[in-house]
This record gives structure tokens, sequence and C-alpha cells, in this order.
């Protein structure tokens, strides 16, 4: 997990696009999930499958806002 001081503050333009993946796409949770994981082992971090399946349960239950997409994000990213 993440430290204040080390906080990721992704793209909005990432953010945006990975919201869209999210919502246009019809995916199940487990497929949310592993989009989640592979936005952020994208960008270099690493992620519990667990982590990313709660992390997209609380997205989807915020409607994919993209405060808590950020907040999530930031929870579940392991500095590797």
């Amino acid at each position: 997990m993440m430290t204040p001081q080390m906080t990721e503050k992704f793209a909005t333009a990432d953010l945006s696009a990975l919201r869209n993946d999210l919502l246009q796409t019809g995916l199940d949770s487990f497929q949310a999930a592993e989009l989640i994981a592979s936005f952020l082992t994208g960008r270099g971090y690493g992620v519990s499958q667990d982590d990313a399946f709660a992390a997209a349960a609380r997205i989807e239950a915020e409607r994919c806002s993209t405060e808590t997409m950020q907040t999530e994000l930031e929870r579940i990213a392991l500095i590797m």
C-alpha cells in the first residue's frame, strides 16, 4: 500500500479511459478486476487479485466516479 507521501495521481485521461472500458464493455466483476489489475501493472505497479476484485466492487457501487477510482487505485497499487 502506498504511503501518503508516495500517492500516485493517475492521469485524468487514463482514469477516464479505464472508466469507459468498465462501463461500456459489460464486464462481470472478475473481468473488471482483471482490467483494473492490467491498468495498474501496465503502469509498473503490482496488485493482488483479491484487492482488485474488492476495488472493482467498490468502484461499481459508486457508479465508477473518477474520485472513487483514483482512491481505490491508490489504495491497492503496490510499489514494485
